[in-house]
């Protein structure tokens, strides 16, 4: 029996200091991997358990300037015990080149742990010197701000993605809220950022070879709108750091030193490839990406005077907030309306995605078959750099009722034109009763009645209202400049309608003011979405003999709808802006040669 316990307790012995041995880690780190043969490197040993007889390496090509500096971490946690010692040196290279530093050497409980050996860069010497262990020096080198982009050489109204990442060493902990110091405008690009909203994945990552924690802080989704080389400007933050000290707390708890760092992703320049000039279809209207495109109409049998809805659809991934849609042509004797844009678009780090369709009010005024001939849309595919384009299916459209053309089985020809004159049919009168079963139904004499001399009367009564009204009309007419004044309220206020709509949502607000104040210019200059960069419709205006006050207000509400995504904005704020674009368009629209 008493040997049965011995062999119990050598087991448990065994077991005990096989897991201790295995519990046991010392390990060396360097403040750098890369350093000016001027500056000073700060090594640490780190073990987790209490040894004896510590050895540090020969630092050979390494002059010792300090250390060693011990410390000693020992606390007690929900009854676990926490211990850490560490031995700091402070060295100092002695020629350039890649220098190793050897393996260091403790005894715990009798057995032997030695580190790995590391490497160090020394390279020429730096303007100015950093200390290994000065707490800017050690914040500014941890801690990093990265603007990642998918691509620098697209083509115009191309999707590039920018991700700005944070990244941060382990040596240093960031436990504050950052400040935004600047925000990149993405001059010449139409931009959406996807934010993090605050929620923030802490993720693994590498950084320049080495280990590091980062954050993605935004996404942003750009399409260039101008080709060359265009500038992203940089985000700058200021950050608080908490960079550990050699100081110890009475329990042995390492002290921190918190750094504010300013700190930027830099600017990156994307080089803006313009669209391929061969193989370009005539009716390309800058659609890039990749497409579908549908027509369809709500009905195709209908009487004369019915309407029926036209609608042409765009469905994919690309430039779907600058594309312009092909115009539909019907039969002149298909009356057409203004169409109605609608748009159902998300956008994610993979680009803008959804649909765009214009719906158009067709109203027949004869009987007869009229064709709507097929409609062509052409779009760049960025993937295989080549132009694709997408046909629709012709549609006809049946109006079975109403006056017709000369021949009782009307058509029209393949335009949908009508050359002769119109021959009504015995059809049009056949809701007419001809033989009908009539009485008088009141005796009453009309003459000399209060009816017969109201009428006799009135018009000499309405005489003078008639001179006055023709005076008022004239006296308007004469007046030229107010007469341009209210065609040019009455412009402004239709181009500005679907940004009134959504006075009460600052995104959807802006997003259609800057629609409008686009589809403006393309109405009042001719130009393309491409076209529209501030600087080229500024130059526009001018020569066009609008006065530079009317000019920069009307530049300054594109910056607005730009600043607007990303800042956000108060409803009297957005009422100026309203009026204000009100007031502009229609200055604008007078002054216009």
């Amino acid at each position: 029996m008493l040997q049965i316990k011995h062999i119990v307790f050598l087991v448990v012995f065994v077991l005990g200091a096989l897991t201790a041995q295995a519990q046991v880690t010392f390990t060396a780190k360097v403040s750098k991997t890369k350093l000016g043969i001027n500056e000073r490197l700060r090594v640490d040993f780190e073990m987790n358990a209490d040894g004896d007889n510590f050895n540090p390496p020969a630092f050979e090509d390494f002059r010792v300037v300090g250390g060693p500096n011990q410390a000693i971490s020992n606390s007690y946690i929900n009854g676990k015990r926490s211990y850490s010692k560490t031995y700091s040196y402070f060295i100092a290279p002695l020629r350039k080149g890649t220098l190793k530093i050897g393996q260091a050497e403790i005894i715990v409980d009798g057995q032997t742990y030695k580190t790995i050996p590391t490497s160090v860069e020394v390279v020429n010497a730096v303007k100015t010197p950093t200390e290994g262990n000065n707490a800017e020096f050690v914040a500014e080198d941890n801690v990093h701000l990265v603007a990642e982009v998918s691509n620098s050489n697209p083509y115009l109204n191309e999707r590039i993605t920018v991700t700005y990442k944070l990244y941060v060493s382990k040596d240093v902990s960031i436990t504050s809220r950052w400040r935004e110091l600047a925000t990149p405008r993405y001059a010449d690009f139409w931009s959406k950022n996807i934010d993090a909203t605050g929620q923030f994945k802490t993720l693994e990552g590498k950084y320049k070879g080495e280990d590091y924690r980062y954050v993605i802080l935004r996404t942003t989704v750009l399409y260039p709108q101008k080709t060359g080389e265009l500038d992203i400007e940089p985000l700058t933050l200021d950050i608080p750091i908490d960079v550990p000290s050699t100081k110890r707390t009475i329990f042995g708890g390492r002290l921190s030193t918190r750094i504010n760092k300013t700190i930027s992703a830099g600017s990156r320049t994307i080089n803006v490839k313009p669209l391929p000039f061969e193989g370009k279809p005539d009716n390309f209207g800058g659609a890039v990406g990749e497409f579908q495109f549908n027509v369809t109409a709500s009905k195709t049998t209908l009487d004369a005077n019915e309407s029926l809805d036209l609608t042409t659809t765009v469905t994919g991934n690309g430039n779907l907030m600058t594309l312009t849609l092909p115009t539909v042509t019907t039969p002149s004797t298909l009356e057409m309306y203004e169409p109605e844009r609608t748009e159902n678009i998300r956008t994610r780090a993979s680009g803008i995605s959804g649909s765009i369709s214009e719906t158009y009010a067709i109203v027949p005024q004869y009987k007869g078959q009229y064709p709507i001939r097929p409609i062509e849309f052409s779009y760049f595919n960025p993937k295989t750099e080549t132009y694709e384009s997408i046909t629709s299916q012709e549609l006809v459209i049946n109006v079975e009722n109403g006056p017709i053309t000369e021949a009782a089985d009307s058509t029209v020809d393949e335009n949908g034109n009508i050359g002769k004159a119109i021959v009504l049919s015995q059809d049009d009168f056949k809701y007419l009763k001809l033989d009908g079963d009539l009485s008088v139904i009141e005796t009453t004499s009309f003459f000399k009645s209060t009816t017969f001399w109201a009428l006799v009367g009135g018009p000499l009564l309405l005489i003078p209202l008639l001179i006055l009204v023709g005076k008022k009309r004239d006296s308007r007419k004469a007046d030229v400049q107010g007469t341009k004044l209210r065609k040019a309220n009455k412009m402004a206020r239709k181009y500005l309608a679907a940004a009134k709509k959504q006075m009460g949502n600052q995104t959807l607000f802006y997003e259609s003011l800057e629609r409008s104040l686009h589809n403006y210019l393309k109405a009042s200059l001719q130009i393309e979405t491409s076209e529209m960069s501030k600087e080229h419709i500024e130059l526009l205006l001018v020569n066009k003999g609008v006065e530079n006050t009317a000019v920069s207000n009307f530049v300054s509400l594109l910056k607005s709808c730009e600043f607007a995504r990303y800042t956000p904005s108060s409803n009297v704020t957005i009422q100026q802006d309203y009026d204000k674009a009100v007031s502009t368009i229609s200055t604008i629209d007078k002054q216009l040669k």
